[in-house]
């Protein structure tokens, strides 16, 4: 509490505040800073407009707005008064007034305290009680509700229960002695009355007099989420290897689409075919694919620019150079970050909207203002099991879910599926294992660096294989990223776990001689990265491969083929599946078709060949394709960001004071802006005082008109006009002054 006499109005009470009250206000509630507002008046005004009362709202717990209810239903009340009605303990009550004063839902008025106007339909029914009756209390009512029957007895609490309203025949107009029915008696004590146009309510200190509390159940106890020992060091284990898997796919991810990066659709996103072909390069399902696609791109390591042709693609950035090259636990604890503090929701690409349209990754649309803190709150609440335990199978989930109901009670409707998408994204980064959060994810959570509690569970990367005789190299850890790059580029993955197995075939040699390798360039390879002898059998698959690559030629005729064996042009002329190539023999060693060669080298290549694109003097073209690279672009989320918005926020704060300061000198003699009425009359409304507005009407007349503001909202004042006794619209673009009545 700032003052003990109060103020006449939120718009005052906010001058009172320091600088850094009204700059937290501001980080709070964001809204309120943009456009910035001239005074405090303007900032009160936006205050109590209904889209940010909502928003405010939205942040609350559901002990917060137990207590907001309860300042709602006694209207004008004290810290003491709330913390014997609210069911929950006083530091409990006390905090979260303090919470609801910092976010200026609630206001210290000259008559205690006051929930801002339109905070009461914002709110909705949270305790089922109505306001409370002017100038009675709850101990006051107390003893009435001592003296009814049994039956009117629990005829109120009946009424309470089912929300306050009661249909009744009964007299409304009784005295305590003539009340003849459980109605008129509680009609006669006050305790149910009668509202203009509508049925009888229970007044909200009678509906608290009967439960002894707004809510029957404590709000400060916060709902359970059930757990089932499981060791730590199993948890870190299992997070750990999925964090390794996460960091080696996402580099394989990049470094592919640096040879041959995917179209830019032109909504922004990537196709579903190219993900598709990701996803199996990856050797994952797509929305795995569809996650890494989405974490390294808020990591920075991929963005939208153009490709060497100047049509759009997504090109890996500068930055991935650089990220390669740190140690294994900084890169995963980059990737953590960038999907902790992302606003994206991967968990939905590839499924359909309303109107049948598949989302896809990368999609600028993906986004959603309250996955980042679901994401958050997710962590926090696994941060907060006891070491040792983790999520129970089967109702560990909906506990937290009930759990984070609890702390967000308003949103997200969706709360079940996020939670569940969340959980799954979790154990795919290695954030998590086994439904429990690692311990080197905690530091992530508290917002510190979990790289180097997390490389001490990591193994250090080898710098060799084992080649074996069945054409097979083990690798018997981690291999340190240049040499996994290279053997990757020579031989297929055949599985991974603790030892990850590569096969050499045929098709994976000639992928290293189309990229520019010559056949002594991979025996050295093999030899150079082997702790074993390099087995007679690979030896001689390399050389096969190397003496069949290039034997067909392939030139643009649209294409033609030339080879010095007939019999391999022979075969491929007459192969079951070459007849929709449109091939046809010029020469015994030539033959030509009609297909394009960028359509055609891959078809011979399913074909079994393995041909070789021969450049106008006859030599032969191969190149390893150009690593493509964009400049990465800047993150809104970067210390610079946040500290670009702090200097925002501190600048709104000295354009508020400056403001306050020339208002407090004398308004200047100009036309009020629909702002500037706006903020005056939302004051006037809080106060529950009347104005003088001067007002245009219909026929361009400026009169001077004496009103009791009820509300504003929809660009339309609803206030009782003095003149007529009547409840009138004003629209607010027509008031040209508002100025307080003159006593």
């Amino acid at each position: 509490m700032t003052s003990s006499s109060g103020f006449r109005s939120l718009a005052d009470q906010l001058r009172a505040w320091p600088d850094e009250r009204i700059a937290a206000l501001l980080h709070a509630r964001p809204d309120l800073a943009t456009p910035a507002p001239h005074d405090s008046g303007q900032l009160a005004s936006r205050a109590a407009t209904r889209a940010s009362q909502q928003r405010a709202l939205d942040q609350l717990t559901r002990s917060e707005l137990v207590v907001l209810d309860a300042v709602v239903v006694l209207q004008h009340t004290t810290p003491e008064a709330l913390e014997e009605v609210v069911n929950a303990r006083p530091e409990t009550v006390r905090a979260a007034l303090d919470h609801l004063l910092g976010l200026a839902v609630v206001w210290e008025s000259d008559a205690g305290l006051r929930a801002l106007t339109g905070v009461t339909d914002a709110l909705g029914t949270i305790s089922g009680l109505r306001p409370a009756t002017e100038g009675r209390s709850p101990a006051d009512v107390r003893p009435l509700v001592e003296q009814v029957s049994p039956a009117a007895r629990a005829m109120l609490e009946h009424v309470v229960d089912a929300g306050g309203e009661a249909v009744t025949s009964a007299r409304t107009t009784v005295s305590v002695a003539d009340a003849a029915t459980p109605a008129e008696e509680l009609i006669a004590r006050g305790l149910l009355v009668a509202r203009a146009g509508g049925p009888m309510v229970v007044p909200g200190e009678a509906g608290i007099a009967v439960r002894g509390h707004t809510t029957v159940e404590p709000v400060d106890v916060a709902p359970e989420v059930p757990t089932s020992p499981r060791a730590r060091a199993l948890v870190d284990k299992i997070a750990a290897g999925a964090a390794f898997e996460a960091v080696r796919r996402t580099e394989l991810l990049v470094d592919g689409w640096g040879a041959a990066p995917p179209a830019a659709l032109r909504s922004g996103g990537l196709g579903v075919r190219d993900l598709r072909a990701t996803a199996a390069r990856l050797h994952v399902d797509e929305p795995t694919a569809g996650l890494l696609v989405e974490v390294a791109h808020e990591a920075g390591l991929v963005t939208a620019a153009a490709d060497p042709e100047g049509s759009p693609a997504w090109l890996p950035t500068d930055r991935f150079d650089t990220w390669c090259a740190e140690p294994v636990a900084e890169r995963w604890a980059t990737l953590a970050a960038a999907w902790l503090a992302s606003d994206r929701t991967p968990s939905v690409v590839g499924e359909r909207d309303q109107a049948g349209k598949v989302w896809n990754a990368l999609q600028p649309e993906l986004v959603s203002p309250l996955v980042q803190e679901t994401r958050r709150m997710t962590l926090a609440q696994l941060a907060l099991l006891p070491d040792g335990e983790v999520l129970a199978a089967g109702t560990g989930v909906p506990g937290l879910v009930a759990r984070l109901g609890w702390l967000r009670p308003r949103r997200p409707r969706q709360r079940t599926d996020l939670v569940v998408h969340i959980l799954t994204e979790a154990a795919t980064l290695g954030v998590t294992g086994l439904e429990g959060l690692a311990s080197y994810a905690r530091a992530l959570v508290d917002g510190g660096d979990p790289a180097s509690a997390l490389a001490e569970l990591m193994p250090d990367p080898v710098d060799h294989v084992l080649l074996q005789a069945d054409l097979t190299a083990v690798a018997p850890g981690p291999l340190e990223p240049a040499l996994a790059r290279s053997l990757q580029l020579i031989a297929d993955v055949e599985s991974r776990g603790g030892a990850t197995v590569y096969r050499f075939t045929p098709a994976s040699v000639r992928r290293a001689l189309e990229a520019g390798w010559s056949a002594a360039e991979v025996h050295g390879f093999l030899a150079s990265v082997s702790r074993t002898p390099v087995p007679q059998p690979l030896g001689y698959l390399v050389d096969d491969a190397a003496r069949t690559f290039g034997s067909i030629r392939v030139g643009y005729a649209e294409a033609f083929l030339r080879a010095d064996d007939e019999t391999a042009l022979t075969e491929l002329l007459h192969h079951p599946r070459a007849a929709t190539l449109g091939l046809r023999r010029i020469a015994p060693t030539v033959l030509i078709s009609s297909t394009p060669i960028d359509v055609l080298l891959p078809r011979l290549r399913e074909l079994g060949a393995a041909p070789v694109v021969e450049a106008a003097d006859g030599s032969v073209h191969v190149a390893r394709p150009d690593q493509l690279r964009a400049r990465t672009p800047r993150s809104h989320r970067s210390p610079a960001a946040e500290a670009r918005e702090s200097a925002r926020v501190a600048a709104v704060v000295r354009a508020l004071r400056a403001g306050d300061e020339a208002a407090a000198s004398g308004r200047s003699t100009a036309q009020l802006t629909p702002a500037d009425a706006l903020a005056a009359l939302r004051e006037a409304v809080e106060t529950s005082v009347a104005v003088v507005i001067t007002y245009v009407d219909n026929h361009g007349t400026l009169a001077d008109r004496v009103v009791s503001p009820v509300r504003v909202e929809g660009g339309q004042l609803v206030a009782v006009d003095s003149r007529v006794d009547e409840t009138r619209a004003f629209a607010v673009h027509r008031i040209r002054d508002v100025r307080p009545v003159e006593r």
